[in-house]
């Protein structure tokens, strides 16, 4: 794959995953997609962690970030002020029911998972802008659409209305927003859950396509393309048994 020339710069990807899982990482416990460096052609990737951490790779720079710091988020982008394409692919799921579980789990849920996004977009938004626009990609879920995973499938909604929204706040930049919606990954993070999973590196392939056709979203495998074509329906309809 060859991106668009206005991507041969560098790619910031924010993750919280384990280092030696970090290509293009995220999730929480090492769940969400990978991109080699050898899929983003021409560029050098910028791999944000949680934790400082070294990686012998000539084309990745790593930084530490923590989503829910505004100083964190503010200190990368004053050390990556050439980036073209910023990916927010930093997620947590937490156990527990809306009503009965742990109310500092939902609000740790909400504020990585929506706020997180959210404050790494505002810190690179006029970067993006003074490098010509470029793209902000944010990951979703299909449980954006889906009731019945509490805490987790809530913010990822949230997600889901900020990334339209800032799509139209960056428009008249020329930044192309893009949200990823995607099922089950087959990450460590869903090993445990039933219903079939689709492989990391495709969902990966599938966000570089996306970016190179100028998408603004993309349903990344079946069962979320079923899931968005059902939100016309009865809304009871709409709960977890859909994904998996």
């Amino acid at each position: 794959m060859h991106l668009d020339q206005r991507y041969l710069k560098r790619v910031a990807v924010a993750v919280t995953a384990e280092p030696e899982e970090v290509t293009l990482n995220g999730e929480e416990q090492r769940g969400g997609p990978s991109i080699t460096i050898d899929d983003a052609v021409g560029t050098y990737l910028s791999v944000v962690h949680r934790d400082a951490y070294t990686d012998d790779r000539d084309r990745v720079v790593t930084q530490p970030l923590e989503v829910r710091s505004n100083d964190s988020v503010t200190a990368l982008a004053a050390a990556a002020t050439d980036v073209d394409i910023v990916i927010n692919n930093a997620g947590i799921l937490l156990p527990g029911a809306l009503l009965t579980g742990g109310f500092a789990d939902i609000e740790a849920t909400f504020d990585i998972n929506a706020f997180g996004p959210l404050r790494v977009a505002r810190a690179f938004a006029p970067i993006l802008a003074a490098n010509g626009g470029g793209a902000l990609v944010n990951m979703h879920s299909v449980l954006s659409w889906l009731g019945g995973s509490a805490a987790y499938g809530a913010s990822k909604a949230a997600a889901w209305s900020i990334t339209n929204s800032l799509r139209a706040e960056l428009h008249s930049q020329g930044t192309q927003v893009m949200g990823v919606h995607a099922g089950l990954i087959d990450t460590e993070m869903a090993a445990e859950l039933p219903g079939p999973k689709t492989p990391a590196a495709e969902i990966a392939r599938r966000i570089i396509d996306g970016l190179e056709g100028g998408a603004l979203e993309v349903l990344a495998d079946d069962v979320t393309v079923a899931v968005k074509g059902a939100l016309s329906g009865p809304v009871e309809n709409l709960n977890f048994s859909m994904a998996i």
